[in-house]
């Protein structure tokens, strides 16, 4: 959570720097010679962040002529939605892409085995290793079982049938991709259903890469004069003696890489809701309302980009509503705690991924969940304070306080029953049924109107002693 809390921090930087700082190419400089290879690394969870920074090095590299771009992966995997669109782009450049993965005790594993079955050139340093390309996805089960005989003679369910879609799908299409370079199609598949890996010395024996180096010179030595096929014609790749510019993340890839962490686009997304229900209690303020209005706009970027389960939004949009309802009109707690719980279960449900990475911590949502519940039981307490506190405005207060009468009723009429009272520094017109006389002091008994009716102390309505 602290860790969420200081990406957090380091956006809001980024995006005062975004506003007074000009934008800038993510690729080496304007003047980049032709001929030159263009290296960029692809670390940890594949995710929009990612794609958004192969594809723009992609399309300058294209622009600068440049000969080769070389990916350097170690990756755990990422999402679906991001490698395929990155896989459309490799395989669309006219720039040709050699993907690496290195260093020793590096991987490419899931989504970057698909990344590099689909690069013109896979290669590997010794000790690293690809594989467990199963797609995952949610109420997916872990590991394929071999159906039972009593299991068979069963139809199968829809998640069963769900996931029997997914996988072909993703075997037919990592086939495509073996298939577009020669490599093995068939440990490919094997890959996707079994979840099978290989080390780099067994994929290169199977075929399934194309070379192993130790370092990235040795690769390019062995990639001098290759023949490779480059958007269906044969192409040559020459790599001696070029300079290779490495491509460094410029401030946007470091600001999508944040915002579309889910524990951040979460807190992005429930500071917006808060500040702008803080501008609307109090209105004129207007930092909250800034600052909330920017928040919930970067967290709905954020979650466009992401797998998102609608249901899940639906649910805390609801349990905010619901809280808001709370504060707004008391119901004992039952909007309020009805909202908190849409609130957790929509929190839950958010990603629409099982990938560990793309999930949001529980104890983030344990925390929102604790501070919504303080946020209702306050509403609550203050609800029925106000309920049984005594009455300190309007007409009805006025009951039962004392007057001081400012002339004998009648004012010179004995008949006349009516005069005036000073109360609380305020002239009124009275009533009694009791002689008073100037300077008494008179009991408020009730209020017609703009009169007031009352009693000389010590006396009841009939004039008796009390």
């Amino acid at each position: 959570m602290l860790a969420s809390l200081r990406q957090l921090l380091l956006t809001l930087f980024l995006l005062c720097s975004a506003m007074t700082t000009p934008a800038e190419e993510p690729a080496a400089p304007a003047a980049v010679p032709q001929g030159q290879i263009w290296q960029v690394g692809i670390n940890g969870v594949i995710g929009p962040a990612t794609y958004d920074l192969l594809s723009r090095t992609l399309e300058d590299a294209r622009d600068a002529s440049v000969s080769l771009l070389l990916i350097t992966m170690d990756t755990p995997g990422g999402l679906d939605k991001a490698m395929r669109g990155m896989i459309q782009d490799i395989i669309a450049s006219p720039v040709p892409v050699a993907t690496y993965v290195s260093p020793s005790g590096a991987r490419a594993a899931s989504a970057g085995t698909y990344l590099l079955y689909a690069s013109h050139i896979a290669a590997m340093a010794p000790a690293t290793n690809l594989g467990a390309a199963t797609p995952v996805q949610i109420g997916m089960p872990a590991q394929p079982k071999p159906p039972s005989s009593k299991e068979q003679d069963q139809p199968p369910d829809s998640a069963g049938a769900m996931q029997k879609k997914i996988i072909n799908d993703a075997s037919a299409y990592i086939r495509g991709l073996a298939n577009l370079h020669g490599r093995n199609a068939d440990w490919a598949e094997k890959a996707v259903r079994e979840a099978a890996s290989l080390d780099a010395a067994k994929a290169l024996e199977l075929k399934v890469i194309d070379l192993i180096a130790r370092d990235r010179d040795h690769l390019l030595q062995q990639l001098e004069g290759r023949q490779i096929k480059l958007l269906g014609e044969a192409y040559t790749l020459h790599t001696r003696g070029f300079a290779v510019q490495e491509i460094t993340a410029d401030w946007r890839h470091e600001f999508l890489l944040i915002i579309t962490n889910p524990n951040v686009a979460y807190i992005l997304m429930l500071l917006g809701v808060y500040g702008l229900l803080m501008e609307f209690y109090n209105p004129g303020v207007g930092l909250p309302g800034i600052i909330g209005g920017i928040s919930l706009i970067t967290a709905l970027y954020a979650f466009q980009l992401l797998p998102v389960s609608y249901a899940g939004m639906a649910l805390i949009i609801l349990g905010i509503a619901l809280m808001v309802a709370e504060a707004l009109s008391p119901s004992f707690g039952v909007f309020g705690f009805g909202g908190v719980i849409a609130f957790i279960f929509g929190s839950v449900l958010l990603m629409d991924t099982e990938l560990p990475s793309f999930q949001i911590a529980l104890p983030l949502i344990a925390a929102f969940s604790v501070f919504s519940i303080a946020v209702c039981i306050f509403a609550l307490a203050m609800a029925l304070k106000a309920r049984n506190s005594k009455l300190v405005s309007g007409s009805t207060m006025l009951v039962g306080q004392q007057a001081q009468a400012l002339c004998n009723f009648g004012c010179g009429s004995d008949t006349d029953e009516s005069g005036k009272v000073s109360l609380n520094g305020e002239i009124w017109n009275a009533r009694s049924y009791d002689p008073v006389h100037t300077g008494d002091r008179v009991k408020v008994t009730a209020i017609k109107g703009l009169w007031l009716e009352v009693i000389r102390n010590g006396h009841d309505h009939n004039g008796d002693s009390l």
